[in-house]
């Protein structure tokens, strides 16, 4: 099977495309961008291998779409290209209006075009996997969880852009009969990630024993989600999950910000001992506008339905996260230079 991903030079679909040629038989065209977070890096270990291909393209441009379409004629789409980083979109949601949304209608009438033309046999095996996010559905209180029927109520620029987008592919899927699925994902950890994230920010702060801001009081609180436990989930809903449906991957891992932070301290005064503990750099910071408090998947349907489970839990993936960290300076190190050196994002400018 070949599979078109798109947004694979960032963390999630680098991930998706590493897992895909390393772990299973089928080939990969990986279709981004290469915005500030994306890395071709990411990729190099996969670069060489004759069933990946990379095409830098812009999911908004549809005459390029098409293009790939027809060269490469894939027997799938997994969408992961995206602008997702919440407080980017708080002072610049308009690439996050243009990519999330427009990059999403584009690149679904590019599919559908494709689709619509495929002989019998190949048009019924195809499918498109949209990749979206928990923050769709809003903030939790102190209980429950995030189901497959949760109504939407995105609080930021970001996460109201991705509800768009799923609303797209369910729109698509019942006005023209378009063989798309949608999955939502809790946030995600692990190698590769891009530095402005809380946990790779933080780690890397950490080792070269710089202040680790913590918004507000710690308290909000996450579920994390091992990004290879991710990918594994991803191609396993592509092919066997049911059309028109969405499934919800989840960690099973909640932690308050300030938890997580507390854990990579501990974590890389194990690791790499420093003069002092590193719990002691730790900053309060002004709190993220529209900052959710809560968020919590249940994953229950993925994994009663199509067997997934993760591999990892909370100590175990961040154990190798960090560890990851600390041998691969080469790949972040140019990242901190030359594109984001730690600065405080979102913050709101008033006149």
């Amino acid at each position: 099977m070949k599979l078109l991903i798109t947004g694979g030079a960032g963390f999630i679909g680098s991930a998706l495309c590493r897992y895909v040629i390393e772990e299973t038989d089928h080939s990969v065209v990986n279709v981004d961008k290469l915005t500030y977070a994306a890395n071709l890096d990411s990729v190099s270990s996969i670069a060489s291998d004759e069933r990946y291909a990379f095409e830098r393209a812009d999911i908004a441009d549809a005459d390029a779409m098409a293009d790939i379409f027809a060269r490469h004629a894939p027997d799938a789409v997994m969408h992961l290209a995206a602008e997702s980083h919440v407080d980017r979109s708080i002072t610049g949601a308009a690439d996050f209006i243009q990519t999330n949304i427009v990059g999403s209608f584009v690149l679904l009438e590019a599919a559908r075009a494709y689709w619509d033309k495929l002989p019998s046999g190949r048009k019924d095996q195809f499918r498109f996997l949209h990749v979206s996010t928990d923050e769709v559905y809003g903030s939790l209180g102190a209980e429950g969880l995030f189901t497959e029927k949760t109504a939407y109520d995105p609080s930021s620029p970001y996460s109201a852009s991705k509800a768009a987008s799923d609303h797209l592919l369910t729109a698509w899927h019942r006005t023209y009969g378009f063989p798309g699925l949608i999955s939502n994902c809790s946030n995600n950890y692990g190698p590769y990630h891009f530095p402005e994230k809380l946990i790779p920010l933080v780690t890397l702060n950490a080792m070269q024993m710089k202040p680790l801001p913590v918004y507000g009081d710690g308290s909000n609180v996450r579920d994390w989600l091992y990004v290879r436990d991710h990918a594994r989930a991803l191609l396993l809903i592509l092919q066997k999950g049911a059309l028109g449906e969405k499934y919800n991957v989840g960690g099973n891992n909640e932690r308050t910000n300030l938890q997580v932070v507390h854990a990579i301290c501990d974590t890389l005064d194990e690791m790499k001992p420093a003069d002092r503990s590193r719990r002691s750099l730790i900053e309060f910071v002004t709190d993220r506008p529209g900052h959710d408090a809560r968020y919590a998947i249940d994953s229950t349907r993925l994994q009663s339905e199509l067997g997934w489970k993760p591999e990892e839990n909370f100590e175990s993936g961040l154990a190798k996260t960090v560890a990851w960290y600390l041998a691969n300076e080469r790949w972040w190190k140019p990242l901190r230079e030359a594109k984001y050196d730690g600065q405080r994002l979102g913050l709101l400018k008033h006149a």
